[in-house]
């Protein structure tokens, strides 16, 4: 098949002519799919095209439809080498070039076979079809690129001595194109040349009479020049000559420069420099972020580059009623000179005009607040006239015009802090924001950084003289009163956002209205569907129309794309849904946003691993997503948690505040395994607060059980000690925790909170009650399934027996230095890690199993098993880092540490510094300590007494705030040997009296099996310095 479109549109099979579809929308179809040479034409655009006038009024089933109509009669010829397909950027024709007329007269031209290329003309594009949007530059480019190669095969034919060559083919388009002028002039020069004066005069006459009857103008310079030169060589009368051209008329539109301009120094110099490269600008950006000031700012530095004048105009886009561009165009021509009773009555015809008359001229077009593509095409220079030697325009919008020729994208957002500072200044006087530096920084973070809001609020400084800028920060301080207090005589930042939320559609306006209740700093598109009660594919459409009107700005990228409403303008939403919607729809709406974040964030933690608390939940709402997003959404759990956890902590602020005590209890929790894995224990700390405070404020004693037992995790492991003597205090709350519980009876809970008394207990020395605990916790947990709270038992009993293990030895020590071999604690310890070690696998807890081997590797290292125990704790090591756990690693590198102490190794310092390291970074009190301790000892062991003590010092101090008496004894034995190594025989004295005597008191605690089975020890063996572990 071969098709032609340089002329009435035509088709070949076999070498035929064959009829054109009936259906005059398939023959705009297969035209325009032609004119674009392969390339996907959007289908907003081929409705545009296809439709002109009538777009708002065809839905995409219509162009479906067509197309697949038009597949059909492509498909009658069999060709296989025509085809039309689709995707989401649009339908393409796919077809060979040679096989269009236009890909032949682009490879002709490409040679320089002019001749052969015009050849293929044989009218203008699509001649014929009647319903086709003209002035689109898919189908002027083509015109403007056959005007071009006619005009150049002109001058070729004059250069070369042969006009007679270029003649008909200038002719034919002259005739065409009536009011073009350079193809009239090149005429008019080939016919002279070719030895027809009087006939290239007379076209000029009827050029001349043409001109003044349709648009009131004389013949411009090229065609005045072509007759000039025909006069002078041919002697012509004196009178011929005078084509009554007037003076030039030199458009200075542009409205007033602003003295303060402030920032953008970027987006300027990209504007100006896509100007000067011919292409055309587009600004976008939010109502009264800057566009005009930015795009008239531009075109006053660079209008000496455009000497024939400056168009300008307000679209008026944003407003229910945008300027309708026929309006604009007999504007600018009479801008332009041409006489008002010239001007043609379509807007078509007005556009090719407009485009003939700016040809050649160093114009600069502003248009201003454009409302969307339709309304500016008309408006724009010919495209091959843009450029250094011709026209140029610069867009403003809310909405952006990607799909205009040329168009480059300039995107305008709020001003730094610095420039807004700065612009504040400008206005209301830099002195006065010299002097209140904090008070002009809070103003311009109230007003957004928004330029508009920062004119107002300095224009009200500049009016009242005397006023304090802390008075105007405190006013704008009011969210309920922001948007009224930046307002002055006709400038308004709420009348800007109440344009753009006018055109909205009503669906539209009211997902808007809900979005601004959140009090998130972003969200992802399924928390719209949620708010708003849609379905997400719904929520999406309307996240983009609210994109379009500059009210909402995507800030993440794919997989996990992400939406945020700048401050200003949640205000306003919320301003909108207090007046639109009544007080139980708000609140049904956050209900579901919170029900949203509630039904994923517990089934993306039921895939983190953690500390083996039992998961429990309340009974707030949920609002279930369709399976299939859930699933791409929750992949990943902890991409998920990193995207949502700031949205997250917002929402549990926000349900406390609304009391929903319920659903803010729930959300917090859930959060506690993502926050401890990635060492988010500010954001855990705050979270549950919040949450505990309606807790209590509703009486919600499970929620309250709940974030109690976080909070005492958080505070024993991640806290930094502040003399609190944490681990005794611990004791009180775990009895506190375990009474609500059992209020509850939540056998579960009941659990959780035996061993963290046990944990206290183990602290404070009390082995025996640690022991009996833990087993009371293990029959609680096995009783009620709760296989998470049978290992965690396992493990504090393992770490009681270890305790009892070590005190016991060192009772022994200091009577007789002799091994312990059998060690029945010993045994236990190891035996209680192993069934650790196995549940935690059983529950496909990768977090535990790394706790439960370093316990263990522990363990093995105390009871001469060193290789085994060294590679359990490597691997205990690996695992943590696998999954970013700081508080893993840090165990594991310490009891690292200490194995390589023991034997001697050099890694001891370096592994004992990279825990000291993570603790520093994460106020990890307990890691700090023991570090510390290591290090100290090392020291000492090195022969760096003053640095020994320093650490063992400080060491010394978090373990007194922590109340861990045994670490504390044992700090102050180390202490005491330092003190001596550095001579202070008084201070090493004193540590070891404080130090016996702890030891001895929590020697006293010790179950009397323990110390029993250590009275017949043998001699010491080479193991033993491996039990210091």
């Amino acid at each position: 098949m071969n098709f032609g479109v340089l002329g009435p549109l035509r088709v070949e099979a076999d070498g035929a002519p064959v009829p054109m579809p009936r259906a005059p929308v398939l023959r705009a179809l297969l035209g325009v799919l032609l004119a674009a040479e392969g390339q996907r034409v959007p289908l907003a655009r081929l409705v545009e095209l296809v439709w002109a006038g009538q777009g708002d009024r065809v839905g995409r089933g219509a162009v479906h439809t067509g197309v697949s109509r038009l597949r059909d009669w492509l498909g009658r010829f069999g060709d296989d080498g025509v085809a039309v397909d689709f995707d989401e950027d649009g339908y393409r024709l796919v077809v060979a070039p040679s096989a269009v007329d236009l890909g032949r007269f682009r490879a002709l031209a490409s040679r320089g076979d002019l001749a052969g290329a015009l050849a293929l003309r044989r009218g203008p594009v699509l001649a014929g079809l009647a319903r086709l949007e003209r002035s689109d530059p898919l189908l002027t480019t083509i015109d403007d690129r056959v005007r071009s190669a006619a005009l150049a095969l002109a001058d070729r034919a004059l250069d070369a001595g042969t006009p007679a060559t270029g003649i008909g083919v200038v002719t034919a388009m002259a005739e065409d194109f009536p009011l073009d002028e350079p193809l009239q002039a090149a005429r008019m020069r080939l016919l002279a040349a070719d030895g027809r004066p009087a006939q290239a005069l007379r076209c000029f006459h009827a050029l001349r009479r043409r001109l003044a009857d349709e648009l009131g103008v004389e013949p411009g310079g090229a065609v005045q020049q072509a007759f000039l030169a025909i006069l002078a060589h041919d002697g012509a009368p004196e009178g011929e000559g005078d084509a009554g051209a007037g003076s030039p008329v030199t458009p200075a539109e542009l409205p007033a420069d602003v003295p303060d301009f402030a920032g953008r120094r970027e987006h300027l110099a990209s504007v100006k420099r896509v100007l000067r490269q011919g292409g055309l600008p587009v600004i976008v950006g939010m109502g009264g972020i800057g566009k005009t000031t930015l795009a008239v700012h531009a075109g006053y530095q660079i209008a000496a580059e455009f000497p024939d004048g400056q168009l300008y105009v307000d679209l008026r886009g944003a407003e229910a009623q945008p300027v309708d561009p026929g309006q604009v165009l007999a504007r600018f021509l009479r801008a332009l000179g041409v006489a008002a009773c010239r001007i043609p009555e379509t807007t078509e015809e007005r556009s090719a005009l407009y485009r003939s008359v700016l040809a050649g001229r160093r114009v600069l077009v502003v248009l201003d607040n454009a409302a969307d593509q339709r309304q500016v095409r008309p408006l724009l220079p010919g495209t091959a006239a843009r450029g250094a030697s011709g026209p140029a325009a610069v867009i403003t919008s809310r909405s952006a015009a990607t799909g205009l020729p040329g168009a480059v994208l300039v995107e305008v957002d709020v001003l730094d802090p610095g420039a807004a500072v700065h612009l504040l200044g400008s206005i209301a006087g830099h002195d006065r924001t010299a002097a209140e530096r904090q008070a002009a920084s809070d103003i311009v973070r109230l007003c957004g950084y928004i330029p508009l809001a920062v004119r107002i609020a300095g224009a009200r400084l500049a009016r009242r003289p005397r006023w304090a800028l802390a008075r105007l920060a405190g006013l704008l301080g009011d969210e309920r009163r922001r948007l009224t207090e930046l307002s002055d005589d006709d400038l308004a930042v709420h009348a800007s956002f109440a344009l753009s939320y006018a055109r909205l559609r009503a669906e539209t306006r009211r997902v808007f209205r809900l979005l601004g209740l959140l009090e998130c700093a972003d969200f992802a598109s399924w928390t719209a569907a949620a708010v708003a009660g849609i379905g997400v594919d719904d929520a999406q459409r309307h996240l983009e129309a609210l994109i379009d009107a500059q009210l909402l700005t995507e800030v993440g990228t794919e997989p996990r794309p992400r939406y945020r409403v700048h401050d200003l303008v949640r205000l306003y939403a919320r301003e909108r849904s207090v007046a639109e919607d009544d007080a139980d729809a708000r609140l049904a709406a956050v209900e579901r946003a919170l029900g949203g974040w509630l039904w994923l964030a517990e089934r993306a933690a039921d895939q983190i691993p953690g500390r083996c608390h039992a998961s429990i939940h309340g009974p707030a709402r949920r609002w279930p997503l369709p399976s299939p997003l859930a699933a791409r959404l929750l992949d990943d759990p902890m991409a998920w948690f990193d995207a949502e956890q700031p949205a997250l902590s917002a929402a549990v602020r926000q349900a406390a505040r609304l009391h929903l005590a319920q659903a803010a209890w729930d959300l917090a929790a859930c959060q506690e395994k993502y926050c401890d894995l990635r060492g988010l224990y500010d954001e855990w700390r705050g979270t549950h607060r919040h949450a505990l405070l309606a807790c209590k404020a509703d009486g919600d004693r499970l929620g309250e059980a709940v974030l109690q037992r976080g909070v005492i995790e958080v505070t024993i492991w991640a806290t930094p000690d502040q003399g609190a003597q944490t681990m005794v205090a611990l004791y009180d709350r775990a009895q506190r925790l375990l009474e609500l519980f059992e209020s509850l009876n939540e056998r579960r809970g009941m659990a959780d909170a035996l061993v963290t008394i046990a944990w206290s207990q183990v602290a404070q020395g009390r082995t025996r009650q640690a022991l009996d605990t833990g087993e009371q916790a293990l029959r609680l947990a096995t009783e009620s399934g709760h296989l998470g709270g049978q290992a965690r038992a396992h493990q504090i009993l393992a770490i009681a027996h270890h305790d009892a293990h070590t005190r016991a030895r060192r009772d022994v020590g200091a009577r007789a230095r002799r091994a312990v071999d059998p060690d029945p604690d010993l045994d236990r310890v190891i035996d209680h890690m192993t069934q650790a070690w196995d549940l935690a696998r059983l529950l496909g807890n990768a977090r535990f199993e790394a706790t439960a081997m370093q316990f263990l590797g522990a363990g093995l290292c105390k009871a001469g098993q060193v290789e085994r125990g060294h590679d359990l704790l490597t691997r205990s090591l690996d695992v943590a880092r696998a999954l970013g756990d700081h508080f893993t690693q840090a165990f594991s590198l310490i009891h690292l540490a200490r194995l390589y102490t023991a034997l001697g190794d050099e890694r001891a310092r370096p592994t004992a510094e990279a825990a000291l390291a993570i603790s520093l970074r994460n106020d990890m009190g307990h890691h700090h300590a023991e570090t510390l301790q290591i290090l100290g000892e090392l020291d000492l062991a090195e022969g760096r007494p003053s640095a020994a003590v320093a650490r063992l010092e400080e060491a010394t101090r978090l373990w007194r705030a922590r109340g861990w008496r045994a670490f504390l004894g044992e700090t102050l034995h180390a202490l005491g040997r330092a003190y001596a190594a550095a001579g202070d025989e008084v201070a090493a004295a004193r540590s070891r009296q404080e130090a016996d005597h702890l030891l001895q008191e929590v020697a006293a605690a010790l179950p009397l099996t323990a110390v029993q089975a250590n009275i017949d020890a043998c001699e010491r063996t080479e193991e033993e310095v491996v039990s210091d572990l």
